[in-house]
C-alpha cells in the first residue's frame, strides 16, 4: 500500500506539468488530465479518448508494425500512417520495372491491395494498472535478481489469467523505473495490405537534407488496410479475409488550423528518458552520439554514391539508407539541442540541490555519488559496445553470417541429424531469398573495409580481437586487399554460390570453420558476448535499478517538481497547441508550409527536391478541389507544441473536436533533444495536413475511391 500511495503521488504531481510537455496514459485521462485539457481548449471528454464501455478514439488508434503509429480513417479498415512507416513494404514490392518509390502505388480495386508478410497492426483493448498484483510479494530486503523474478513470475501468470478463453494478447510495462505497471491487452491483426503511397518526389519530397527541419514540404503518407475474418476477428493473410471493420475510426476536419489551436497527438512514443543524471547527459552528448554519428556518416557516404551511379542498387539500399541517415542526423539535432539548452549544466545544478535536501536520508544520500562511479565504469565499455553494433554488425555480410550460427552448432553435435540440418537449411533459405533480394556485395566490400579500417583505427589495440589484430597485421594493414580475400573466398555473398551449396546441409556444415565471412563473423561475436555484453549488461542493470531509486527520492524530496511517465512504446496522448518558434537569434519561423514552397524548393538536378510535374500542373492551375485553405492556399505541413517522439511517426494529430487534422511525421531539428530534456519554446512536432494528403490521393493519384471511404467534417 506504501508503493501504491507513492504511484499516486508521482501522478498527482503529473497532473501540474504545462501541456506542451509529457505523454500520458490515455486511461488517466479523466482523474489527471481532463479538465487541464479541456481549460486549453478540448471539447470532448477523457471518455471520448479512452473507453472500456463503449467505441472510443482509442480503437483507431494502431501500433503499426511494431515501430509506428497509424490510425483507423474509415469503417472499412482502412490505415492512414507515414511514408516512411510504410518504406520498407513499399520497397518490397518495387522492381525496377515495377518502380513503386519513384512512381507511386494505388490499388484501384481492393484485390489490387498488395499482402505484406509479417506486418501487424495492434489495436488497444484496454489498459489495467497492475502494480499490486505485479509487485506482490516484493520487499525492500530482497536482491534486485530475487525481485525481478518475482516480477517475472507475477507478469506471466497475470497475463495468462487475464487472456484466458480469448484471442487477444497482451503485454505488461514498467513506468517510473519499475515503480508503477500497466497491462495493456490488445488485438493483433496479421493481414495489412497495401493500399497506396504517392511517388517519393511527394512522400519524401526534401530527402535527407530536410529530415528533422522545419520549414518541411513533404507529404509523409501511405495507405494500408486491415483485413480479418469472417467474424471480424485477426487472422494470417488468406484470400477469404475480408476489410476489418473497427470499433471506430477518425473523422476528418477540412476546416484547417491557425495559431494557438488546441492539438492533441495519440499514438505509440518509443522511448523518452527526461530522468537521466548529468552523467548520462554527459555520456550521449559528448561520447556516444559523435561516436555513432562517425560511423554511420562514413557509411552513408558509400551508399550515397553507390545509390547515385546504380538504379539497381539504390532501390536495393533506399530503405536502409533512410534508416540509417534517419538518426545520424537525429542524434547531431539532439548534441546541438542539448548544448544549446545548457543541459548538461541545468542537470548539476538540479543535482546540487539533490544532495542538499538528501544528505540527511539515509536511503538518498549516496545516490549520485553511486552514479558517478557506474559511469565512469560503463563509459567505456559502452564505445565498445557501440562499435560493435555500428561499425561491426552493420556489415551486411557479416551480419547474415550470424544466421548461420546454428547450422554451425549442428556440426559440433555429434547426434545431430538429418531432419535438423534440413530444418536449418530450409530456415536459410527463407532468410536468405530476403536478404539477397536486397543485397550488393560490391557496396557491402566497400562499407566493410570501411569499417574495419575505423574499427581499427579508432578502438584501443588492447580491446581488440587478437584475431582480427593478427588478420591485419597478415595483409600489412592493407583493409582493402583483407577484404578482397575474405570475399574471394566466401560462398555467402554470391547467392548462386550460397543456396547451391546450403542443399547438402550437413556437408556444408562442416565446411563452415573454411567460410572466411562465417569466421569474422564468428571472431566479433565470440568477443562481443565473452568481453562487453555481460559486462555492460551488469552496470546498465545497475544504473536502471539506482533510477528507480533516484526518481522515487526525487518524488519524496521535492513534491512541488512536476513529474510524468516516460515513454516506453505504450498508447499515450501528448496534447498543446498550433505555434510558431524562434529558432535562432533574429528567426522566426511561420507555423505553415503550403505547395508554393515545394515550387520554390524544386531542383530538377538534386533527386530530394524532383517536382512531379502532376503536382506542378495542379499548382499552376491551382486545381486544388475542395482542399484548398480559405485563401486559396494549398496547406502542407504545420507545427504545434505537442511533446512526440520516434514511434509517434504516423500518429493522429487531432483538435478540440477529435477530429483529424493531420499525420504526424517528424520533430524539428531544434527540437530533437526532447528525448532527454524538453524546452517548450523550441520544441514543435512537424505534421502533414490532412487536407494536403487528400488532395494528393484525389487530385493527383485520382484514387477518390479512397475519399469516399472517409467521414470529411466541413
Amino acid at each position: 500500500m506504501k508503493k501504491y500511495a507513492l504511484v499516486l503521488l508521482f501522478l498527482i504531481n503529473s497532473i501540474f506539468t504545462f501541456a506542451d510537455e509529457g505523454m500520458w496514459l490515455p486511461s488517466l485521462l479523466k482523474m489527471l488530465n481532463e479538465q487541464d485539457m479541456q481549460s486549453k481548449g478540448l471539447k470532448i471528454t477523457a471518455e471520448d479518448l479512452y473507453s472500456i464501455n463503449k467505441s472510443s478514439l482509442k480503437d483507431a488508434i494502431v501500433h503499426f508494425g511494431g515501430g509506428c503509429t497509424a490510425e483507423i480513417i474509415s469503417n472499412q479498415g482502412l490505415l492512414l500512417t507515414n511514408h516512411h512507416c510504410g518504406y520498407g513494404q513499399i520497397q518490397f514490392h518495387s522492381t525496377v520495372a515495377k518502380d513503386y518509390l519513384t512512381d507511386g502505388f494505388w490499388a484501384k480495386t481492393k484485390q489490387e491491395e498488395l499482402p505484406n508478410l509479417g506486418l501487424t497492426a495492434s489495436i488497444i483493448v484496454r489498459i489495467d494498472d497492475v502494480t499490486n498484483i505485479v509487485l506482490q510479494g516484493v520487499s525492500p530486503a530482497m536482491t534486485e535478481v530475487e525481485r525481478e523474478k518475482i516480477i517475472s513470475d507475477n507478469t506471466k501468470k497475470h497475463i495468462t489469467e487475464s487472456l484466458k478463453g480469448s484471442h487477444y494478447e497482451a503485454y505488461i510495462k514498467p513506468f517510473f523505473y519499475g515503480n508503477q505497471y500497466f497491462m495493456f491487452v490488445q488485438e493483433v491483426f496479421k493481414d495489412v495490405r497495401l493500399v497506396g503511397a504517392p511517388p517519393s518526389s511527394i512522400g519524401k519530397f526534401g530527402g535527407d537534407t530536410d529530415n528533422w527541419m522545419w520549414p518541411r514540404h513533404t507529404g509523409d503518407f501511405s495507405m494500408f488496410r486491415i483485413y480479418a475474418d469472417k467474424d471480424n476477428k485477426p487472422s494470417e493473410y488468406s484470400t477469404n479475409n475480408v476489410p476489418y471493420v473497427p470499433k471506430n475510426y477518425l473523422k476528418i476536419s477540412m476546416k484547417g488550423v491557425k495559431e494557438g489551436d488546441f492539438t492533441f497527438v495519440y499514438g505509440f512514443p518509443g522511448r523518452t528518458t527526461e530522468y537521466l543524471t548529468s552523467n548520462a547527459v554527459d555520456l550521449t552528448m559528448n561520447q556516444s552520439d559523435p561516436d555513432k554519428i562517425a560511423l554511420r556518416d562514413a557509411r552513408l557516404t558509400i551508399l550515397r554514391d553507390d545509390m547515385a551511379n546504380n538504379d539497381t542498387v539504390r532501390i536495393k539500399y533506399s530503405a536502409d539508407y533512410a534508416s540509417i541517415a534517419n538518426y545520424w542526423k537525429k542524434w547531431q539535432g539532439e548534441v546541438n539541442g542539448l548544448k544549446k539548452l545548457n543541459a548538461l549544466e541545468k542537470k548539476k545544478l538540479f543535482e546540487n540541490d539533490f544532495k542538499a535536501m538528501a544528505l540527511n536520508t539515509t536511503e538518498y544520500k549516496n545516490v549520485l555519488d553511486n552514479f558517478n562511479d557506474l559511469y565512469t565504469k560503463i563509459a567505456p565499455v559502452t564505445r565498445l559496445r557501440d562499435y560493435y553494433f555500428e561499425c561491426i554488425l552493420v556489415v551486411d555480410g557479416i551480419s547474415f553470417a550470424g544466421n548461420l550460427m546454428d547450422m554451425y552448432n549442428l556440426s559440433k553435435d555429434t547426434k545431430a541429424t538429418k531432419e535438423q540440418y534440413g530444418k536449418a537449411a530450409e530456415k536459410l533459405k527463407n532468410t536468405a531469398r530476403g536478404f539477397y533480394k536486397d543485397y550488393d556485395d560490391r557496396t557491402d566490400k566497400k562499407i566493410m573495409v570501411a569499417m574495419l579500417k575505423k574499427y581499427y583505427n579508432d578502438i584501443d589495440k588492447a580491446s581488440q580481437p587478437k584475431a582480427f589484430l593478427d588478420l591485419v597485421k597478415k595483409h600489412n594493414n592493407d583493409f582493402e586487399k583483407l577484404v578482397n580475400e575474405v570475399y574471394k573466398k566466401s560462398t555467402l555473398p554470391y547467392s548462386e554460390k550460397f543456396l547451391h551449396d546450403i542443399e547438402k546441409p550437413d556437408a556444408y556444415a562442416k565446411k563452415l570453420e573454411k567460410e572466411p565471412l562465417f569466421n569474422l563473423m564468428r571472431m566479433f561475436s565470440e568477443h562481443y558476448a565473452n568481453n562487453i555484453k555481460t559486462q555492460y549488461a551488469t552496470l546498465d542493470f545497475e544504473i536502471n535499478k539506482l533510477m528507480r531509486t533516484y526518481v522515487k527520492a526525487q518524488m519524496e524530496l521535492f513534491p512541488k517538481k512536476i513529474f510524468y511517465p516516460d515513454a516506453n512504446s505504450t498508447l499515450r496522448v501528448a496534447y498543446g497547441k498550433v505555434a510558431t518558434y524562434y529558432p535562432r537569434d533574429g528567426v522566426k519561423y511561420n507555423y505553415y508550409t503550403t505547395l508554393a514552397g515545394v515550387m520554390e524548393k524544386e531542383n530538377p538536378k538534386v533527386d530530394e527536391f524532383v517536382v512531379h510535374p502532376k503536382l506542378k500542373d495542379l499548382y499552376n492551375k491551382k486545381d486544388f478541389g475542395k482542399y484548398a485553405a480559405p485563401n486559396g492556399e494549398m496547406w502542407v505541413a504545420f507545427t504545434a507544441s505537442n511533446h512526440t517522439t520516434g514511434g509517434n511517426s504516423g500518429s493522429p494529430v487531432l483538435n478540440a473536436n477529435g477530429e483529424l487534422i493531420g499525420a504526424n511525421f517528424d520533430r524539428a531539428w531544434e527540437s530533437t533533444m526532447s528525448d532527454i530534456m524538453f524546452d517548450p519554446d523550441q520544441c514543435r512536432n512537424i505534421v502533414c495536413d490532412i487536407r494536403y494528403i487528400l488532395f494528393v490521393v484525389d487530385k493527383f493519384a485520382g484514387a477518390g475511391h479512397l475519399v469516399e471511404e472517409m467521414t470529411l467534417v466541413n
